[in-house]
């Protein structure tokens, strides 16, 4: 398995975010990249809200134009602003409720998603930040607000014929059931992926309702294997922490039955399925084939704990971030998202190319 492995420079990157009467070519009719999720896609609007689930601080942002902190929990670009600039779209999907962009930046793009949160309310409120239901609402808001400036009529093609991309369900894991103990105590695994499932199918149906009709759903990867999750998994040597893989895994396999039937339910409903698991095992397993040195930690600091507000400015890090397959200890480095962004263009979002 092979990949195209290079950054595009951010020359001139936000100066040309900004032209607002600029022409944008996309490719296969995806009018505009939609993003719901968590902090895998947040590009900053966790910057926003009272929450300590923040990177709007150096040394994040520290490739991303210059070094600018922008909110994304990264050293610089994610997944979904990899995917945008691939169908021709801006090479940034701007956070929602951030004040310097206005509906003519978020006509061709827009990221609802928030650091922390998951499928499971409960897990919005560990670190108090927008749920799932939350950034339905802004979903909401936001298709008024086009309709405003495109009209009914564009409005809705605009709707229809964008890329709504969701990841979602690490935090609910990592954060809630295998941290705390009240999930653990009421519902087995299964019973805890069966439940998260249900809220998929309910979110699902709204967003289609609401006029959604192209939608692709990013997979769980291991999450047991990233640095955090080895830290604390004392019994086996800081290796990966199978129990929550296994989790992960069983979420996948209910996802994959949950999206046939609603291929076959919803008329005219394109959803697809980013499955990027055995991807990150390979990395993990083959770190060099994909240009990493190191993988089992993050490149922030001791890279086995920090995040967040731990990863700060006072805090060393690598020399060259390209070469670790995390930033933090918990989130992916920038050549590791673009990794994932150009398989899920090369697997299941290549329908919309």
């Amino acid at each position: 398995m092979s990949f195209v492995h290079k950054h595009k420079p951010c020359v001139l990157l936000l100066l040309m975010f900004s032209l607002l009467n600029y022409t944008y070519v996309t490719r296969a009719d995806v009018s505009a990249v939609i993003v719901f999720g968590d902090s895998t896609v947040d590009s900053g609007n966790n910057n926003f809200i009272t929450t300590i689930a923040k990177s709007n601080f150096r040394p994040y942002g520290k490739d991303y134009c210059g070094g600018v902190p922008t909110g994304r929990f990264s050293n610089g670009r994610l997944p979904t602003d990899f995917i945008s600039e691939a169908f021709g779209l801006p090479q940034i999907v701007p956070a929602f409720l951030d004040p310097s962009y206005t509906i003519k930046h978020f006509a061709s793009g827009v990221c609802f998603a928030s650091a922390g949160t998951g499928w499971d309310r409960a897990t919005a409120g560990i670190f108090n930040v927008i749920s799932i239901r939350k950034q339905l609402e802004y979903y909401k808001q936001y298709q008024r607000m086009l309709k405003e400036h495109q009209g009914e009529a564009k409005a809705k093609r605009t709707l229809r014929e964008a890329l709504h991309v969701i990841s979602l369900g690490s935090n609910d894991f990592i954060e809630n059931y295998f941290l705390l103990p009240i999930c653990s105590s009421q519902f087995t695994v299964s019973e805890y992926v069966s439940f998260l499932i249900s809220i998929v199918n309910n979110f699902v149906q709204e967003i289609y309702k609401l006029g959604a009709r192209k939608i692709g759903i990013i997979c769980l990867g291991p999450i047991g294997c990233i640095p955090m999750e080895r830290t604390i998994n004392f019994a086996a040597l800081g290796n990966c922490r199978e129990e929550t893989n296994d989790a992960a895994r069983e979420f996948n396999v209910k996802l994959q039955q949950l999206v046939a039937t609603l291929n076959t339910e919803l008329r005219g409903l394109r959803i697809v399925l980013g499955d990027i698991f055995d991807l990150g095992l390979d990395i993990i397993s083959n770190p060099s084939a994909y240009g990493f040195k190191n993988i089992a930690k993050g490149c922030c600091w001791t890279g086995l704990f920090e995040v967040s507000i731990l990863c700060n400015s006072l805090s060393p890090t690598c020399r060259n971030a390209d070469k670790y397959g995390f930033w933090d200890a918990v989130h992916l480095s920038q050549s590791a998202y673009h990794i994932v962004a150009e398989y899920l263009l090369e697997t299941a979002f290549s329908v919309f190319l």
